[in-house]
């Protein structure tokens, strides 16, 4: 292990799975977990892009959502399955700066999106007369191209910082992924200047989100408690409920791991964690987003016949 860190410039990823019977089950859950996500996202995306129904703003930004996932989890579980099945942890420099470039790409996008939908839902529950003019093509177009490209300047930044400083032999990361700060245990300088900017870039792409998101939110329930619709509050409430449920698991672990000093951070609980936001949430989306939506399953269900009319 010395001589090979000493005379090669990829990095080792110690992984998830402890080398036994637990680690083999943790494996074969993980792939279920995995084709269960890519199954699910693409359908999503496939399914708002075929049915004419769903060509509205809120399914057009639920479509970002599932094909940022998508590339999400497949930018991190592929390399862990690969490594764990041939038993080879290493990743090239390289590869473990693209890895480490499209993993936070995608976790500021995604916080800015969850954020756009939360004021999809706000305008359209508070203010649907304005709905037409407020969130039309052009706004949804702008907020998904706006969530993509922030969400790549600030990975940009983080990956050519954590590529160009000096390592020390060791390059034994002690995660399943590229992730920063487990990287910067590795450096041969002192890091306090970079780890503040992590805890400024977690604050704007996800807390600051989140706080929009909690303030859209409640003002969409106190519109809601003023409704007398029955079936209209029901709905508004669903919407809510299914919309910070997926915000929370998805924010919460990922403030917990990012805004904590470099030494407060526990290897074992980092990749717990980190299992959340990176393979658990992009599982559930589509499961919560489709299955609680009446529209989506109507949608599901036009597409099966369309397809089974075709065959038959």
């Amino acid at each position: 292990m010395e001589n090979y860190n000493q005379t090669s410039t990829d990095f080792l990823l110690l992984g998830l799975f402890p080398p036994s019977r637990t680690g083999l089950f943790l494996f074969i859950l993980i792939v279920l977990i995995f084709l269960m996500a890519l199954f699910g996202n693409l359908s999503m995306v496939l399914l708002i892009f075929l049915d004419s129904h769903l060509h509205k703003p809120m399914y057009f930004l639920l479509s970002q959502l599932s094909l940022m996932d998508l590339t999400y989890i497949s930018t991190i579980v592929p390399k862990m399955i690969f490594n764990f099945l041939f038993g080879n942890k290493s990743i090239s420099f390289i590869g473990c700066g693209i890895q480490s470039f499209f993993f936070l790409m995608l976790a500021g996008a995604e916080g800015l999106l969850l954020a756009s939908m939360a004021y999809d839902r706000y305008v359209a529950i508070c203010f649907p007369l304005h709905y037409p003019t407020r969130i039309s093509r052009r706004v949804c177009v702008f907020m998904t191209i706006g969530s993509w490209l922030l969400g790549s300047v600030n990975s940009c930044a983080h990956t050519v910082y954590a590529l160009q400083i000096p390592y020390c032999q060791s390059r034994v990361i002690n995660h399943f992924f590229c992730d920063v700060p487990a990287m910067l245990t590795l450096a041969c300088m002192d890091t306090w200047v970079y780890e503040y900017t992590v805890f400024v870039s977690t604050i704007l792409f996800l807390l600051l989100p989140f706080t929009c998101i909690a303030f859209s939110y409640g003002r969409v329930l106190l519109a809601v408690y003023r409704m007398h619709s029955a079936e209209g509050k029901k709905k508004a409430y669903s919407t809510c409920s299914t919309h910070l449920t997926v915000v929370i698991f998805y924010s919460a672990p990922f403030a917990y791991t990012y805004l904590r000093p470099k030494f407060l951070h526990a290897p074992i609980e980092d990749k717990v964690l980190a299992v959340f936001y990176t393979i658990l949430t992009p599982m559930l989306n589509p499961i919560i987003y489709s299955l609680r939506n009446r529209e989506v399953m109507g949608a599901l269900r036009r597409v099966i016949q369309r397809i089974c009319s075709v065959k038959m």
